[in-house]
């Protein structure tokens, strides 16, 4: 009769199950730990990054953060003291009449004088050509300058001028 040879697969015959020796094959050895990375940013991007930063931290200090102790309030207007219209010569024979009132700031206590008011008005639209008074632009600046010239000569009473009368010929 022939022999029958099977192979039988698990611990071998005689070993202890669940102790120490063990067919099973080795096991694999565990991975090292991976190196760490370390991050590295450019230098360029750096310094974009803090400037980014930097900008808008100071733009929310200037709009968010301010609590407004360094801006002057405007004055509130007062009454309006009338200056009488005059002529002036204007160049080549031609005529300016001008009549303008005073915006006085509510802290105004009395009318002021308006003689120096007219003398200054005088001063800076006499002599002028028809065509330079009479540009819209022009007479902007030329009112803009008055009104300049009146707050710092009345000491910041007069706050505005308003042209009531203003005729070339």
């Amino acid at each position: 009769m022939p022999i029958e040879q099977r192979v039988i697969s698990g611990p071998k015959i005689g070993a202890k199950i669940g102790g120490g020796a063990s067919s099973a094959p080795n096991p694999t050895p565990e991975p090292e730990p991976a190196k760490k990375r370390r991050f590295r940013v450019k230098r360029p991007v750096l310094v974009i990054g803090l400037v980014v930063v930097l900008a808008g931290g100071g733009a929310a200090y200037w709009f968010l953060g301010r609590d407004g102790s360094d801006t002057v309030a405007a004055p509130e207007p007062g009454q309006v003291v009338t200056v009488e219209p005059v002529s002036l010569n204007l160049a080549d024979g031609h005529y300016l009449r001008i009549g303008f009132g005073l915006q006085l700031t509510k802290d105004t206590v009395e009318a002021p004088d308006t003689a120096k008011a007219l003398d200054l008005a005088i001063a800076l639209y006499s002599g002028r050509t028809v065509a330079e008074i009479s540009d819209p632009p022009t007479r902007a600046a030329l009112k803009a300058e008055l009104v300049k010239e009146l707050t710092e000569e009345y000491d910041g009473e007069v706050m505005d001028v308003y042209l009531t009368n203003f005729v070339t010929q």
